[in-house]
């Protein structure tokens, strides 16, 4: 009873095409509290294999059809829960050697004494049990590090999300812009084939672009008139306030965050700020965060202006494509523009 409880979950498929040595094995380990199921050949033992999961295969080499050495390879194949040991009637090394190399626990000489088969069966399923647990492990692990690294991006998402509060919290309006920017970056990002892990930091990131707008004085940030040449001078400053803000973090979101505050202010012409970069010298995310700043920016109020109609601003990203912006991504941008209206609506639902 002892032993039927503690093999019960270790079935065994026996097969050999010698009826005898087959029904001598599976009395032998049947006495031992192993459930066994026996096969006459490879074929048969597919089908049983199709029918149920066994805990070990024990096959003999030399069969008529496929070879034991064949249906041990698909079994470890197809069916890696299920250990293997090989039985042989010929000592030859370089077979043992094969069969273990395949994946096999143990490789048993006819003829052979009862006890060396059971001690073969009992290490090839401790061997079983244990990688089980250790695969079972490993996979708790990795579900366990997944989900404290999703706890932490929600938790570094919102961070930035707060960050990017306290610079805007002067004008609610800019306050949404930030949102609907992120979702634009995030969406143009994928349209221009980037990792979706790449395109997920961009979005979560891109919401800091104006965080340097914090060290300029309201008189300036919120002058509802054209700005004197010395104000715009001041308030170019804000790009690389923002990068000195956030960069030399640890935090990959931060730096790219630094990244993009630093860069959305380029131009593809080499004529924007604050450090002059032409095309493809400017970083993708700063050419990206450029796209939907500007569309946003133009098709929102502001102190200074009234909000443009999605046709006038559209017109004005053209002029501006080549020169203002990377015309492959505007080109992105543009094709899917029902996307970034729908990030609109969506935004002011919200």
């Amino acid at each position: 009873m002892g032993k039927e409880a503690e093999h019960a979950a270790d079935p065994i498929l026996v097969v050999d095409d010698e009826e005898p040595i087959r029904r001598a094995l599976g009395r032998l380990l049947e006495r031992q509290g192993y459930p066994c199921t026996l096969a006459a050949d490879a074929a048969e033992a597919h089908r049983r294999l199709d029918e149920r999961p066994f805990a070990l295969i024990l096959s003999d080499v030399n069969m008529p059809g496929e070879s034991g050495l064949d249906l041990v390879r698909h079994v470890l194949t197809e069916h890696g829960d299920t250990a293997a040991v090989l039985v042989t009637g010929v000592d030859d090394p370089d077979l043992a050697r094969l069969a273990l190399e395949m994946g096999a626990y143990g490789y048993v000489l006819k003829p052979f004494e009862a006890n060396e088969v059971l001690i073969s069966v009992v290490n090839a399923l401790r061997r079983r049990r244990l990688e089980i647990e250790q695969r079972e492990q490993r996979e708790w692990l990795e579900s366990a590090v997944l989900e404290r690294t999703e706890e932490l991006r929600r938790a570094h998402e919102d961070t930035i999300h707060r960050l990017a509060a306290a610079a805007e919290f002067r004008d609610d309006e800019t306050g949404q812009h930030v949102q609907r920017m992120s979702d634009s970056c995030g969406l143009l990002a994928r349209l221009a084939g980037l990792p979706l892990e790449r395109c997920e930091m961009i979005r979560i990131a891109s919401p800091l672009h104006d965080i340097g707008k914090i060290g300029i004085p309201d008189a300036i940030l919120l002058k509802p008139g054209r700005l004197t040449p010395e104000e715009f001078e001041t308030m170019k400053r804000h790009a690389a306030i923002g990068h000195e803000m956030l960069a030399g973090s640890r935090n990959d979101l931060l730096e790219l965050a630094a990244t993009i505050a630093w860069t959305h202010h380029e131009k593809f012409d080499g004529r924007g700020y604050p450090l002059g970069l032409a095309g493809e010298a400017i970083p993708i995310e700063g050419r990206i965060a450029a796209l939907a700043d500007v569309f946003d920016a133009l098709t929102s109020p502001r102190p200074y202006k009234e909000a443009f109609p999605v046709d006038k601003a559209v017109a004005i990203l053209r002029e501006g494509r080549g020169t203002h912006f990377d015309a492959a991504l505007l080109d992105l941008f543009l094709d899917s523009l029902d996307e970034v209206l729908a990030i609109r609506r969506r935004r002011a639902e919200e």
